[in-house]
């Protein structure tokens, strides 16, 4: 009978031999910065060990105004900028929309700068003056020389000056350059003049006189698309497929802690600072760091650190999966060692203690040899398992989340209808039912951020983790007795007549408070 047993091999597919966590290093500053420290190879560090000072609850009595705009209400927005600052400053709207661009669609900034310097801001923008002397001249031309096509051409027929500097071009051709620049990209809107060493800009209006229909789409595509990412306080919504934008006006300077979840009118919910999904009552740091834990390979590598050795000869790590202690790498290396100690398995047999009970680790534990290796599997292994709890929690109330989300419509569009025929009561006597189905989802969305809230909370602040898991404990119990009568008890009514108080009453109780005191 064969006295041993071919175990796994994992290969690992990254090149990081570096298997430690990264520290989250905490700091009494009232900004709640959060350093993190990366750790060498000779200690392992949890990132989840985070002072609380670093851990910011959003403030929801502080007030953020949010704006939905659709594309009709920035277009005028744009319209109505560009008019005021071509009114202030006595330029064309082709040159204030030029200025407005260059400005991040500042209006105070582009008075400043004009005021300050105004031929500077002319000559860096190419907002030249034009020459009413040398215009004039041309007009008596009968002929003017293209200066793409190198063709002549009737002044009266076919003549397109760039504004400024009165440059002559073929409509064909000024037409053409304009196209190829608005296929080039959001660049169009700094067109310049095509003559060589010219550095007039392209206005607005000369823009439409040549562009196409499609052409003209893209130019304001590109216009509201810069009104909108340029500005500091307007923001696409994240949905897919969404054209709705949000403006913020929030009432303070300080921002740390503040709650920025807005709802768009396309109903998704999504933080306004870091356009992740709503995510309160967590901070915009603390979920950047849940969202690449989660979506990184390091709890992988933590997984091999844990459960897997080194062959000793190609250094592939092995995962033991039987319980004799000889292992036998994968060919070709094929490499016999003992598990134990990672010695070569035919130095064992007697001296060593005998082929299954290897006393070369015992004795290397007992003069410490092993004892760093130790401590870094053991911290590998707790840190697994602590991530392992709070992931499983936060994913079940996510998918929760989303299977109340989809109950909700199937409650809309066709049980509300059952409902009202069989209890014999209108519509708004049943709207209870939906407000407590939207309370569900707000609620496990809530619960969800607690566990990425409660994974970095400091295991050294004893007195406020057990009164942040009481209170958790407390909302899950109450949400849960909520989700069983609207998802459950509620079915009993569909099929019989019969009052709903219980459900009511749960509604009328609210859950999600206790959460963001």
């Amino acid at each position: 009978m064969d006295d041993y047993c071919d175990q796994e091999v994992a290969n690992v597919g990254s090149d990081e031999e570096n298997y430690e966590d990264d520290s989250l290093v905490g700091s009494d500053e009232e900004n709640y910065e959060d350093s993190l420290v990366g750790s060498d190879e000779e200690n392992y560090e949890d990132d989840s060990h985070i002072y609380q000072d670093e851990i910011s609850i959003h403030n929801c009595n502080e007030t953020n105004i949010f704006t939905i705009l659709k594309v009709d209400d920035i277009r005028k927005r744009l319209d109505d900028d560009i008019a005021k600052v071509s009114s202030v400053l006595f330029v064309s709207r082709g040159a204030a929309t030029i200025l407005l661009c260059k400005n991040n669609w500042d209006a105070d900034k582009v008075n400043e700068e004009w005021f300050a310097d105004e031929e500077k801001v002319r000559k860096d923008l190419g907002l030249i003056v034009e020459d009413c002397t040398s215009m004039a001249a041309d007009d008596d031309k009968e002929e003017f020389f293209c200066g793409i096509c190198l063709e002549n051409y009737s002044y009266v027929d076919n003549a397109v000056g760039v504004d400024g500097c009165g440059h002559l071009f073929c409509r064909t051709c000024l037409g053409t350059y304009v196209s190829i620049s608005i296929n080039d990209g959001r660049g169009c809107l700094m067109m310049r003049c095509p003559q060589p060493k010219c550095g007039a800009a392209v206005g607005r209006e000369l823009v439409y006189s040549l562009a196409s229909d499609e052409d003209k789409k893209k130019y304001d595509d590109y216009l509201i698309r810069s009104y909108i990412e340029d500005r500091t306080k307007t923001k696409w919504c994240p949905a897919p497929g969404c054209e709705y934008a949000v403006d913020c006006v929030v009432g303070s300077s300080n921002n740390t802690g503040r709650n920025f979840d807005v709802t768009c009118n396309c109903s998704y919910e999504f933080c306004w600072n870091c356009l992740e999904e709503a995510h309160s009552p967590v901070n915009c740091e603390i979920t950047a760091k849940w969202i690449e834990k989660n979506s990184s390979e390091s709890e992988n590598t933590t997984w091999i650190l844990t459960y897997t050795k080194p062959c000793p000869k190609c250094k592939k790590p092995i995962e033991k999966n039987q319980g004799c202690m000889h292992m036998t790498c994968k060919p070709p290396c094929r490499f016999q060692f003992c598990w134990l100690c990672l010695g070569p398995w035919s130095e064992h047999g007697k001296n060593s203690g005998g082929y299954y009970s290897c006393n070369t680790y015992d004795n290397a534990k007992r003069s410490g040899v092993y004892n760093e290796d130790e401590r870094k599997k053991e911290m590998a292994k707790k840190s697994l398992v602590k991530y392992t709890h709070y992931y499983e929690r936060w994913a079940s109330n996510s998918s929760s989340q989303k299977k109340a989300a989809e109950d909700l419509q199937k409650m809309q569009n066709v049980n509300i209808v059952k409902l009202t025929e069989i209890q014999g009561k209108p519509g708004t006597e049943l709207e209870f039912i939906i407000e407590a189905w939207l309370q569900i989802m707000e609620c496990r969305r809530v619960l969800k951020w607690t566990y990425a809230y409660g994974y970095y909370l400091s295991e050294d602040r004893t007195a406020k983790k057990q009164l942040f898991e009481c209170m958790q404990g407390e909302a899950e119990a109450a949400l849960e007795r909520l989700h069983q009568c609207a998802e459950v008890e509620i079915q009993k009514y569909l099929e019989a007549e019969a009052l709903l108080p219980g459900l009511i009453s749960l509604t009328s109780i609210g859950v999600t408070g206790s959460l963001l005191l």
